[in-house]
């Protein structure tokens, strides 16, 4: 009768391991670089900027095919594994994987730069709640001008509006 150790492919469990961490390890990748680059206030070279950019186009693919291959790895070695609880921490490594091909969906760089759902704009002799040395980014189009304090767009680093019946988006 052979035990677990005396038979070659059962005493490297793991590689199995291995293997799945580092698929894991590929998928999160794909997902946290770029959104720990993109960050505001880091430094962001344009080299930086493209493999952000990059992964962040290609992560669903990324997290999609290393989800269909620990899977596949999963289901083959379910065949060779003979213990209940071996068979059950198997799927350990599908909960962190499901979670980074969930969040290779989302827009993350939404979450960042939260854009301001119910924008208001006021006229100059109106917006008393800008200061004479406040900082302020100024468009003239088409005859039409207007003024973003920049305090107030801040945090949401984009407005959108209709300057001179042209639309435009300010930013910095």
């Amino acid at each position: 009768m052979q035990t677990d150790s005396s038979h070659p492919a059962r005493g490297r469990h793991w590689v199995r391991w291995l293997l799945l961490a580092a698929i894991a390890a590929a998928s999160f990748a794909a997902v946290i670089i770029p959104a720990w680059y993109i960050q505001p206030f880091k430094l962001q070279t344009p080299g930086i900027l493209t493999l952000s950019y990059t992964l962040r186009h290609w992560s669903p693919v990324v997290t999609v095919v290393a989800l269909a291959a620990a899977i596949l790895l999963i289901f083959y070695w379910w065949k060779r594994t003979h213990r209940w609880w071996r068979k059950a921490t198997l799927f350990l490594p599908l909960f962190p994987l499901l979670l980074a091909a969930w969040f290779a969906r989302q827009n993350h760089f939404e979450w960042l730069f939260k854009p301001l759902p119910n924008a208001a704009f006021a006229k100059a002799s109106e917006a008393s709640f800008v200061a004479d040395d406040d900082l302020v980014l100024a468009v003239e189009l088409n005859g039409e001008s207007a003024a973003y304090p920049v305090r107030q767009i801040a945090y949401h680093h984009v407005v959108q509006d209709i300057i001179g019946g042209s639309p435009v988006a300010v930013t910095y």
